[in-house]
């Protein structure tokens, strides 16, 4: 029963397959390997951006970090929302590969609104020289918090974006579980709604350890080449990255994956909800937050469900007294450990 992270399931059978393949004989390094080859193209094809460049990097921090850096200049100011994975988890990666550039964080919570990001832009480029400049947007899809921004929201905030002439970051580690949601198109929910740079995630979904990130501005390839060398984010055994990639992309292996994990949250939803547990906000992915009492979260840890996020102290002399939890579904979940983990949480 383990609801900790979708980083910590394990990969994907299919995916350590290619990696054993890619492990065979030789490769040029550094990118040149003919599986990148591939996943350029397949990539292109997916989002339907034939002129896209596609890099892969090992994490999702240096996917955005690098991506970021490309598009702030130091002395501007990146947009995002306060529970923004590039603000509370990346220990200012974004601004040391972007030379400085500072957050403005918009709104206060998981899903910045158009209103809310006009308002932010507006209060910058106030001081003249003293203050940060307007830099790029970037959204996080799924949330911090689990939710979707639908296609029409993220064409919003990005239309705000363009008023101003800024371009747009799309964070997406959970990119696909957010596609499955929505149902539309990795170019609906990208380029054609007005983002510039896209995190494409594979690690929270199957993969070692890989994330692609995509240009859908060529222009700015050759100076991601160079940051991600200079950051040392450049792998010289680059096939393994490309294998996974491949793998991953392969007869939809990344949303089969995204379905099965978004399958598992729904279950386990609908079975916290007959429990009569109170949701924080309104799972719309593979993530959950929610309360119940001291005393289910006693059981479970005396059942050894320890492996998920909760808030509070577990002792205590309260045991109707709610306490948070933080619960995530990866692909490989069964439903046997879902079942018994609602179990476990059901008033005895």
């Amino acid at each position: 029963m383990f609801f900790a992270s979708d980083n910590a399931g394990p990969a994907h059978d299919a995916i350590i397959a290619a990696l054993a393949t890619a492990n065979r004989g030789y490769a040029m390094p550094y990118g040149a390997d003919p599986i990148m080859d591939e996943v350029r193209a397949k990539i292109r094809t997916i989002f339907e951006a034939p002129t896209a460049e596609v890099y892969l990097v090992a994490t999702g921090t240096a996917a955005n970090a690098l991506a970021l850096a490309c598009y702030a200049q130091p002395w501007q100011t990146v947009f995002c929302s306060p529970v923004a994975h590039i603000h509370e988890d990346e220990c200012n990666a974004p601004e040391f590969y972007a030379g400085g550039a500072k957050l403005t964080l918009v709104g206060d919570g998981a899903k910045m609104t158009p209103d809310n990001l006009r308002s932010a832009i507006e209060g910058e480029e106030t001081r003249g020289v003293h203050g940060p400049q307007r830099g790029p947007v970037s959204i996080t899809q799924v949330t911090e918090r689990g939710t979707v921004y639908s296609v029409d929201e993220l064409r919003a905030l990005c239309d705000v974006a363009k008023s101003f002439d800024l371009p747009v970051h799309l964070d997406g580690a959970r990119f696909a579980n957010a596609l499955v949601a929505l149902g539309c198109t990795p170019a609906e929910m990208t380029w054609k709604a007005g983002v510039d740079v896209v995190s494409f995630g594979g690690t929270k979904n199957g993969c070692v350890g890989v994330e692609a990130v995509i240009l859908f501005d060529p222009d700015k390839a050759w100076e991601f080449e160079l940051r991600r060398k200079r950051g040392a984010h450049l792998f010289s055994k680059h096939r393994y990255l490309s294998a996974q990639m491949n793998a991953y992309l392969t007869e939809d292996l990344w949303r089969l994956s995204a379905t099965k994990a978004n399958a598992n949250c729904a279950r386990l939803v609908a079975g916290l909800k007959e429990a009569g547990v109170t949701f924080l906000h309104d799972p719309q992915a593979n993530i959950v937050f929610c309360s119940f009492p001291r005393a289910a979260h006693q059981r479970l840890h005396d059942a050894g469900a320890v492996y998920y996020v909760w808030s509070g102290a577990l002792e205590g002399d309260d045991p109707d007294e709610m306490l948070e939890a933080r619960l995530v579904c990866d692909w490989s979940l069964s439903e046997t450990q879902i079942d018994q983990f609602v179990a476990l949480v059901k008033p005895a």
